[in-house]
């Protein structure tokens, strides 16, 4: 009696083990069955490495890259098939965060019930403007950066562009060190010092933690001496307001402010911004942010407030942020997928936003010259990011006021001198192109 016993407390024991192995093959099969599907050994969709199905079109339909009678299909133009390589990516997979890679299930036409039933797999509607794309590539006029483009009402990213690339159709020798880092979506998977635009970050906390800001005075003689260090200033701004610090973007003033709101405040606004995590969009992942906390009344702690020290910012967590000012607070999650949504994010209060809203637009009006943007209403900020070498990143990134184009962006061009003279340069051509389409 006890051997039977044991014999059926085994076979049940068996049997559970092999439902609890179902189980596990059955979520597996349902979480990562595309993934099984698209394994590059697959040779019914791969030849040599190369996804061999599917297609990929930008939102007004424009056929971007597919696959059509045994071979590998671009657009017809050469700088679209270039301006678009990093957001569409590469057949063999070497751009990580390229459409083709991430989305090779939906660019099979792999579904669980059917498999991969296609052989000339599926239609992938990217958000993208090809065009735009394009204007943006050329604006960056051979300099590596990248440029970022979305619509703050609805998510959509309309542009993403980053230098160098190559044309897929005709790869030249990439192992030149002007094909350094070629793979590299520089708008998405990597993180640049910040310099001034991270003001963004300080004067945000400023405004909601510092009850005179707005009656106080700031003072700047060209430099401020913090525990021995001298901070230098680009100018000598006198006697301003908040606002018009903002506006000059006084290195004096916002090292004064972030003395007196401390690092664990800064690190605070900068994650509860979105700066700081690995962010995701349609399952595309950023790089991480950093700000590295020096201690009260250190030079440090001074210049992170300003966006030097060790602070990184990735330029799509710059983009997002322009986009939740603009959008009053809270804004809808960039996608690349047409007719996708991720939902929105609340990055801070509706009245902090009006805040906002109103320094980026004086910086415009009073501090960059509103002529240098003609007809667009913009609201900005610049910055020029030293980067310890003798160059500096130039940044420029903001939103426009407009219901016909609510655009944010960012404009990162690695090493390329001025935030406003090159960064903004940039930008008001993208964005001259943006509003005519």
């Amino acid at each position: 009696m006890k051997k039977i016993k044991r014999r059926a407390y085994s076979a049940l024991l068996l049997a559970l083990c092999v439902a609890a192995g179902m189980g596990v093959y059955i979520f597996r099969l349902v979480t990562e069955g595309g993934e099984w599907a698209t394994f590059r050994a697959n040779q019914t969709i791969y030849a040599g490495g190369v996804l061999k199905s599917g297609s990929v079109y930008d939102r007004d339909g424009r056929l971007l890259a597919g696959y059509a009678e045994g071979e590998r299909v671009y657009a017809e133009d050469a700088l679209i098939r270039t301006a678009n390589l990093h957001a569409v990516g590469d057949f063999s997979g070497n751009i990580g965060t390229g459409a083709v890679t991430v989305f090779s299930d939906a660019l099979v036409g792999y579904d669980l019930v059917s498999g991969l039933t296609d052989p000339a797999g599926g239609a992938l509607h990217l958000t993208i403007d090809s065009q735009l794309n394009a204007a943006a590539y050329s604006a960056l006029a051979g300099r590596r950066g990248a440029v970022l483009v979305y619509d703050y009402t609805n998510g959509d990213i309309l542009c993403s562009t980053s230098s160098p690339s190559f044309d897929p159709l005709n790869v030249p020798d990439l192992t030149g060190e002007l094909y350094d880092g070629v793979y590299l979506n520089r708008g998405v998977s990597s993180a640049y010092t910040p310099g001034s635009v991270f003001k963004i970050v300080t004067l945000a906390a400023a405004v909601e933690r510092i009850g005179d800001l707005y009656t106080r005075s700031f003072w700047c003689s060209g430099s401020v001496e913090v525990a021995g260090v001298e901070i230098k200033c680009s100018g000598v701004h006198g006697s301003q307001t908040i606002e018009q610090a903002f506006a000059n973007s006084c290195n004096c003033a916002f090292a004064e402010l972030a003395l007196e709101l401390g690092g664990d405040a800064i690190e605070t606004y900068a994650e509860k911004l979105g700066l700081l995590d690995q962010l995701q969009f349609d399952g595309i992942y950023t790089a991480a942010g950093r700000y590295d906390k020096d201690v009260s009344g250190s030079p440090g702690l001074a210049w992170s407030g300003i966006g030097q020290y060790n602070d990184l910012v990735c330029p799509y967590a710059m983009m997002r942020l322009s986009g939740a000012i603009a959008a009053g607070g809270s804004t809808p999650e960039p996608h690349i997928l047409l007719n996708s949504d991720s939902g929105s994010t609340r990055l801070m209060s509706s009245a902090t936003a009006k805040r906002m809203r109103d320094f980026m637009n004086y910086n415009v009006q009073s501090g960059y010259g509103a002529w240098n943007f003609p007809d667009l209403p913009l609201s900005a900020k610049s910055g020029t990011a030293e980067v310890g070498d003798g160059t500096s990143h130039a940044w420029f990134t903001g939103f426009l006021e407009d219901p016909d184009h609510p655009y944010a962006f960012v404009v990162l061009v690695e090493r390329g001198g001025g935030g406003l003279s090159v960064a903004g340069s940039v930008a008001n051509l993208v964005l001259q192109e943006a509003v005519k389409r």
